[in-house]
């Protein structure tokens, strides 16, 4: 019986090419659903492996690879950069710009590592494809754009994702963080949190700063918002539950004595529970409402920015994983650990199915770097830099391991053409 461990052997061709691949997407990054030349390179590697390729959600990727009759599993890369200017030093850094929705040009980084992600999908598809005498079954690759905006699951659900591709029994994901390169954590039950994000619009009535009798004051009256806000969770929320609420950005007048007609904040929130949203979003309605209307102004205008699902891992699954990762990365490089309060639009795909998914974390920075007097840069700083090695082979082994644990196996595939035969 072949294992997962078969197709483990990276020649130093295959090294190469994965660290040129990976070179090529770092410099070339694009802001979320915008990644057509991305889409594109994606695209030609899959078809020079033979790969049946579509477009889904307007810059999504699908390929797939077809192996006789067995499982089908699905795996899934996300490929969208981040308005940030980068500052890593590195030969291949990025000098890309971008523009963002409201016209505004902004350079682009992969901060996130989602270039990590994407050359180690192409590196999978690759040895799946040159070892099919070793499997069975059909592995359904998912280039997705638009994650950090939330926006290109939902897009590739709604072009019928999974009308066109073949629809998976599990489908796998994973993350590069600032862990510890060669090492892979996995939850079981909840991997992250759901975050909503809102902006807030507070009206008032503008003046001249002398005249405050004559002002509804936006500013003092978005202070008392945010102020209170904080209560939602000191005294809302189970000091056994989980949550988060986040006033990123706020804004309001031009001039130091003009008092303005209105003023804006933004604000992020980041829960475990389905209850707990629910109740903190209730909550900043309600408080939001309450204080405008405390202060004789009109309603607050709230518009959603973004809203990110759950990211459950099946906890079966999650066991059978750990179990595999152990067996062929050590068992000290495999951690089941707690779910942390990132957010990730992965649990569209598989919930849009109803079948189940697991998402980990492998980590992307040396034990000097782990070590050294300051943490290492994270995920969204213009410093994210991971290794290349040995991020980028564990990325292929964690993702092969996932998949053949779950494909069939090419005594399967024997066993069912020589039922077809007889």
């Amino acid at each position: 019986m072949t294992t997962a461990t078969t197709v483990f052997k990276l020649s130093t061709t295959h090294t190469t090419e994965m660290h040129e691949i990976y070179k090529h997407l770092h410099a070339h990054p694009e802001l979320s659903m915008q990644e057509a030349r991305t889409a594109a390179y994606i695209r030609e590697r899959l078809d020079h492996l033979g790969l049946e390729t579509f477009i889904c959600g307007g810059t999504g990727v699908v390929g797939v690879l077809r192996n006789g009759a067995g499982p089908v599993v699905g795996y899934r890369a996300d490929t969208d950069g981040l308005p940030i200017q980068e500052d890593t030093g590195l030969e291949y850094a990025s000098t890309a710009t971008g523009t963002l929705p409201d016209g505004t040009e902004v350079p682009v980084m992969h901060g996130c590592g989602h270039d990590t992600h994407i050359t180690v999908g192409l590196t999978v598809a690759k040895l799946l494809a040159e070892s099919r005498h070793e499997w069975a079954g059909t592995a359904v690759f998912i280039f997705q754009p638009g994650e950090e905006t939330a926006a290109g699951a939902k897009a590739m659900v709604d072009d019928g994702l999974w009308d066109k591709a073949p629809k998976p029994s599990i489908i796998y994901g994973q993350h590069v963080w600032p862990g510890l390169a060669g090492t892979v954590n996995v939850s079981k039950g909840t991997a992250m949190a759901m975050a909503d994000s809102w902006k807030v619009t507070v009206h008032g009535k503008q003046s001249h700063g002398s005249q405050p009798e004559d002002s509804i004051d936006p500013i003092v009256l978005g202070a008392h918002m945010v102020v209170r806000i904080q209560t939602i969770v000191s005294r809302q929320v189970h000091p056994m539950s989980s949550a988060v609420v986040t006033i990123g950005t706020f804004h309001g007048g031009l001039k130091e004595n003009i008092i303005p007609a209105s003023a804006e904040f933004t604000l992020n929130v980041r829960t475990f529970d389905q209850d707990v949203r629910k109740m903190v979003l209730g909550s900043l309605r309600r408080i939001i409402a309450a204080e405008a209307d405390a202060s004789g102004a009109p309603a607050p205008v709230i518009e959603e920015i973004s809203s990110f699902p759950r990211c459950y891992n099946d906890p079966s699954s999650a066991e059978n994983l750990i179990a595999a990762l152990a067996d062929v990365l050590g068992e000290e490089a495999v951690h089941e650990t707690p779910p942390v309060m990132g957010s990730e639009d992965f649990g569209t795909l598989a919930e849009a199915l109803g079948v189940p998914s697991v998402y980990w974390f492998f980590g992307g920075h040396s034990q000097h770097q782990i070590e050294g007097e300051a943490p290492p840069a994270g995920n969204h700083s213009p410093f994210f830099a991971p290794v290349l090695e040995p991020t980028l082979t564990t990325g292929v082994h964690a993702a092969v391991t996932a998949l053949r644990s779950t494909l069939g196996t090419a005594e399967r595939r024997t066993a069912h053409q020589q039922d077809l035969r007889s």
